[in-house]
């Protein structure tokens, strides 16, 4: 019998001395994987900086971005203005060198910002022609005849479509634009 506890007592000792090796490989185990454990949120904390840093500095990009479109817009708004006022005063100092007098009223009242024939809208760059022939009509009657018909101001102002673009007006050389109307009843042999 003791040689039997002595038997028992050493095998106990010995699944004790196992279990405790076990238990220190236990340990050891948890402490490395704490150990990744705290990198990781190192790692987290790190990654979750970084991206609200990314996402602070893309808001001031658009922000920036946004304040820079506005004042190219304000820009744009601008140039579009002054340009505007350079083609007034150039169409006032043509009218002027051409002697065409910008108080004269239309005959017939139109919307200045169509074309009188096509109605096509006359946008900032667009052309628009007052027809040279109707302007003279306008102060005089003509003396010109045509298969023995005389073409009157009266007349002429009835027929006179007045603005038109660079597509309804014809060129008749130093006289400058006139409506194709106005061409037909000069030139009526001309399409």
């Amino acid at each position: 019998l003791p040689q039997r506890l002595a038997t028992l007592a050493t095998a106990a000792w010995e699944e004790a001395w196992q279990s405790r090796q076990q238990l220190q490989a236990k340990r050891q185990e948890v402490a490395q994987l704490q150990e990744q454990l705290n990198r990781a949120r190192q790692d987290g904390e790190r990654w979750a900086s970084s991206l609200q840093r990314a996402q602070r500095e893309a808001l001031e990009r658009e922000a920036t971005r946004g304040a820079e479109q506005a004042r190219q817009q304000e820009l744009i708004r601008d140039m579009k203005g002054r340009l505007l006022e350079l083609l007034r005063e150039k169409d006032a100092l043509w009218q002027k060198t051409e002697g065409i007098n910008t108080a004269m009223s239309s005959p017939a009242p139109r919307d200045a910002g169509l074309c009188a024939r096509c109605h096509k809208d006359f946008r900032l760059l667009s052309r628009r022609y007052n027809c040279r022939w109707a302007m003279e009509a306008l102060g005089v009657t003509l003396g010109w005849h045509w298969h023995g018909t005389a073409l009157t101001a009266c007349s002429l102002g009835r027929l006179c479509q007045g603005k038109v673009c660079h597509t309804c007006s014809v060129d008749v050389g130093k006289q400058g634009r006139c409506c194709l109307l106005c061409y037909q009843q000069r030139h009526p042999d001309a399409t």
